[in-house]
């Protein structure tokens, strides 16, 4: 299977990317597209989180919750979002026009890649390099990273949201940006159409 779109990372950015292309693909435009999420969390900024200040979660929300509580949504919600689990990406390289992202497991093909991780440095993927600048809105002493791009466009058919794609590291930021990349997305399928998702009673 060749994806349309593979996420990387599990956290608030990649599974919130998930979640609105998951909506997406009820309409005409994307009901044949593949989609899904290689979702690692071991390293997720949520592990050691506490919310008291996200609108609509409840105080006291823990982020190690959410990890889980937003698997279980992708899955119950859209069941046809493959999600891979216990899986690192080591590589991401232009294969024609397709992209190869390269695991410690194994080989994916797909047409869009999103990079939903988090801004720690080193930096371990392959092939990324040439795109790495220092954070433009953390503290310089914590050495943190983000992707060189353009409304998160990298270059073409490579995204990257949350607090790689040089957001600061607040959960409604970078949920935000995941939903800004799926939109972008969705906006892609639809033919160059702005296109964004409402669920509606």
């Amino acid at each position: 299977m060749i994806f349309d779109t593979l996420i990387i990372g599990g956290g608030v950015s990649g599974m919130q990317c998930a979640l609105v292309l998951g909506s997406g693909m009820k309409k005409p435009f994307a009901s044949d597209k593949n989609v899904g999420i290689i979702i690692h969390q071991r390293s997720s900024h949520l592990q050691n989180a506490l919310f008291n200040n996200v609108l609509g979660l409840p105080s006291g929300t823990l982020g190690a919750d959410i990890l889980a509580s937003g698997k279980r949504q992708i899955a119950e919600n859209y069941p046809e979002i493959l999600q891979l689990e216990k899986e690192k990406v080591t590589a991401i390289a232009r294969d024609s026009d397709l992209y190869k992202v390269t695991t410690n497991k194994c080989e994916y093909h797909t047409k869009i890649v999103v990079l939903a991780l988090n801004y720690a440095n080193p930096f371990t993927i392959q092939g990324l390099a040439s795109f790495l600048e220092p954070h433009k809105r953390a503290n310089a002493s914590k050495n943190r990273i983000q992707l060189k791009h353009q409304d998160y466009l990298v270059k073409e058919g490579l995204y990257v949201c949350g607090t790689l794609a040089g957001v600061r590291s607040q959960y409604a930021i970078a949920a935000g940006s995941g939903a800004s990349v799926a939109t972008d997305i969705l906006t892609l399928w639809n033919n160059g159409v702005h296109t964004k998702i409402h669920d509606k009673l």
